[in-house]
């Protein structure tokens, strides 16, 4: 088995212009983000930052700028090397992927437009920028990297914030996203999600002998890592959200159970040994238990599982198919896919599996819910007459929408914000299918596809690593 050792960086306070301040919600993200956008507390982030002034006002004015992507321009960090260049590529590949940014056109930039260390303000202004981004890298000694990294307001011609990093030289695209998700909230006023990573699984093989790998990636398809050699078939890959775990199915000895993978140590162990066969494992919010699926007599049922003994406590019964479930972010309530009242819809109950209510009630079938770290969506898959199609809607039932449609489109996935969703889209070729992992925001636009090394399936979204 793979070991995954995420590698180490340190922060420190740059000197700024004043006080530290986090922003609350622009009038871009209220447009762009439904009207709800969370404020940021007013805490200083993990990360020491100066600049930027302790009133408020530095946040940047987007207003009349709905459904526009805002302006950004992120200069060449200095340093002559490779390293600043790609930190810099990964930065503006990161806030465009978002949908909410436009990074401009470098080749548009005017020569010498940052003067010992502050930015010549009109050169910035012409080009329509509203934030900008300086930085630099050098060499910390020991084989150590030093990033620094400023963000602007272009608008009002204040810092928003400035910050350092020292890390080791393998470890820049990780800078990277951390920079990228330090401009996201201080433009947006939420976290961002750059600095995340995907499990999912890796196919490869031919139609009639398959191979499925457990295999592990950055949200941008980067620093991919097989994580199981393929010589048993693995699925359903779901990260832990507060450890370095996975949990998966495997079908060793041609049984599917669900195992616990530690990412750290790269060991394996058995979790669910229950029943005929266990599946659709997914945590707590707490990351102590699991809930899955026990096959048992021609049903399913829906079970807790403590990942420190305890033993395995039924919530549904084995008189339909229960499956898929899933905890909403605050563990209070779980939803599931049964057959129950004659064909697969979803439902939701209590935590304890009391007060089960069905909340999908379209012309088709519905499967697979994840719940969004919000708490304000489930996402799901469904089929009818006319495909496949992933869509959200409320915990409720209300509000539903389809976000995209195709031959065969499944397994949802939230990214660590709530924004954007990962799934993965299959197409028929002549010799099968393949799978290709795909992103899209809730709003059904910006769709994108992931590169990875194979067909890819089953993404599972993890937590914010910094």
């Amino acid at each position: 088995m793979t070991r995954l050792i995420l590698p180490p960086f340190s922060r420190r306070r740059m000197l700024g212009t004043g006080a530290a301040t986090l922003i609350g919600p622009s009038a871009f993200a209220q447009s762009m983000l439904g009207g709800d956008a969370t404020p940021a507390p007013a805490s200083a982030p993990a990360a020491s930052s100066g600049g930027g002034s302790s009133g408020g006002g530095a946040a940047i004015n987007v207003s009349g700028a709905q459904n526009q992507p805002i302006p950004i321009a992120i200069a060449p960090f200095d340093g002559g090397s490779s390293t600043g260049a790609q930190i810099t590529n990964v930065i503006g590949s990161d806030l465009t992927h978002s949908g909410l940014f436009r990074a401009l056109d470098p080749s548009s930039f005017v020569p010498n437009s940052v003067s010992n260390g502050t930015p010549v303000w009109q050169n910035w202004s012409i080009l329509g920028a509203q934030g900008l981004v300086t930085g630099s890298v050098t060499d910390a000694g020991g084989g150590q990297l030093r990033v620094e990294f400023r963000l602007w307001n272009v608008q009002q011609q204040q810092q928003l914030q400035g910050t350092a990093y020292t890390t080791t030289g393998d470890n820049w695209r990780r800078i990277a996203h951390i920079i990228a998700d330090s401009v996201y909230q201080q433009m947006i006023g939420e976290k961002g999600y750059f600095d995340s990573r995907v499990a999912y699984i890796s196919e490869s093989g031919t139609t009639t002998s398959p191979i499925r790998r457990l295999a592990i990636m950055d949200y941008d398809g980067a620093n991919n890592q097989f994580l199981t050699d393929g010589s048993s078939m693995a699925i359903s890959p779901q990260y832990n959200p507060v450890r370095q775990q996975l949990a998966f199915v495997s079908f060793q000895h041609n049984n599917p159970r669900v195992y616990l993978f530690d990412l750290q140590s790269g060991t394996t162990r058995l979790i669910g040994a229950y029943g005929d066969m266990t599946i659709g494992p997914r945590f707590s919010p707490d990351g102590n238990s699991l809930l899955m699926s026990v096959s048992r007599n021609g049903g399913a049922a829906i079970v807790k599982v403590g990942l420190g003994g305890g033993g395995m406590q039924e919530l549904t019964d084995y008189s339909s198919i229960n499956v898929t479930p899933c905890f909403s972010p605050d563990g209070s309530q779980i939803a599931f896919n049964s057959d129950r009242d004659g064909n697969q819809q979803l439902f939701v109950m209590n935590a304890d599996g009391s007060g089960a209510k069905r909340i999908s009630y379209g012309p088709g079938r519905y499967a697979e819910p994840s719940w969004s770290p919000r708490g304000d969506l489930i996402s799901y898959t469904f089929w009818g007459s006319g495909g496949f199609s992933i869509g959200v809607m409320a915990p409720d039932g209300t509000g539903e929408r389809i976000l995209t449609q195709g031959f065969l489109v499944e397994n949802s996935t939230f990214c660590p914000n709530g924004r954007v969703i990962m799934f993965d889209r299959q197409n028929p070729t002549g010799s099968g299918h393949d799978s290709r992992l795909v992103s899209i925001g809730i709003d059904g636009f910006n769709e994108q596809v992931v590169d990875t090394p194979t067909y890819a399936s089953d993404p599972s979204w993890g937590p914010l690593l910094a």
